[in-house]
């Protein structure tokens, strides 16, 4: 199902260099909006960490020399940001396109000078976590959570699910508890299976946000058993009464409305309006990844229409 969004700006700026704009995370601090993400090209796949500030979420964006952190990896990018009590924290990936990896976290006072901490996650070898990454944190009911992709070991194409792990501690320091896994590819009806012939990639880019009612909203991204390759990614939205699930999905919630498709996002609430800051592409971006705003009122009893399909529970 496709929501009735009230306004849907794309795309939102133009990169000063870089041909791609991926993984976008936009932060308020109580002054000046940020978005972190990632900035490079799908063409080799090299990123780097994007920081860009805006005195309004549409801008205008100002961007700003890429986020350096002395982490080391082939796959540092894709940062999920919370800002709590005068304090960014970043976690971050340092692979996806392969075994291992480690969810990485760093802090900032102002969003520009950063220092590593000791990592949130790594890897498990020889599990469903044999790869990891898309971090991102959520604070819900109180807790601290992480979610992110995990993925069993692969010979062709990376199959990731989505993981949960809660913090210990109150605090973003972890220590860090493993939940496991809170969505298969068998929990997506509207997903490409492991086993589909043209399988494109599993699910990533997942986020948790507590909505106003107390249920827990999942935000992630999928790849459509239908269609083109380049044509397939899309924005769902899955909805439990808990982080740790089961999930009920409804399914990709935004129309490219073009020969395209979208992917990783973060949403955010005010009062009762949801607001989607997302990747797509086009034909009208020539293909290249750009940023896009898409707002809906949750008002709209949309939820309740929801396909009766139920995720297992972890």
């Amino acid at each position: 199902m496709s929501l009735l969004f009230s306004a849907n700006h794309f795309p939102l700026f133009q990169p000063g260099s870089a041909e791609d704009l991926k993984d976008p995370c936009p932060v308020f601090d109580g002054d000046t909006w940020h978005v972190f993400g990632s900035s490079g090209n799908v063409r080799n796949e090299k990123w780097n960490i994007l920081h860009a500030t805006a005195p309004d979420l549409y801008g205008p964006w100002t961007e700003h020399d890429p986020v350096a952190l002395p982490i080391h990896g082939s796959g540092v990018a894709a940062p999920g940001v919370i800002h709590e009590h005068g304090v960014f924290h970043m976690f971050v990936q340092t692979e996806f396109m392969k075994s291992g990896g480690r969810c990485e976290h760093a802090i900032s006072r102002d969003g520009f000078v950063w220092e590593v901490q000791q990592p949130a996650l790594c890897a498990v070898p020889n599990t469903g976590e044999d790869g990891i990454y898309d971090p991102h944190p959520a604070i819900i009911a109180g807790q601290r959570y992480l979610v992110y992709s995990g993925m069993p070991a692969f010979s062709k194409v990376p199959q990731p699910d989505i993981y949960l792990a809660r913090s210990m501690s109150d605090s973003w320091f972890g220590p860090w508890k493993r939940i496991g896994k809170i969505l298969d590819h068998a929990d997506v009806p509207h997903h490409n299976a492991r086993e589909h012939p043209d399988y494109e990639w599993g699910i990533e880019g997942a986020q948790l946000l507590e909505l106003p009612d107390g249920r827990i909203l999942l935000n992630a991204t999928c790849f459509l058993p239908e269609g083109e390759r380049g044509s397939r990614q899309r924005v769902f939205f899955a909805l439990a009464d808990r982080p740790e699930g089961p999930y009920r999905s409804l399914g990709p919630v935004l129309d490219p409305g073009e020969a395209g498709e979208n992917g990783h996002s973060t949403a955010l609430l005010t009062g009762e309006e949801l607001t989607l800051f997302y990747q797509s592409r086009k034909c009208a971006t020539n293909n290249l990844w750009r940023y896009g705003i898409a707002r809906f009122d949750l008002k709209q009893d949309v939820f309740s229409a929801a396909p009766p399909h139920v995720a297992s529970a972890a």
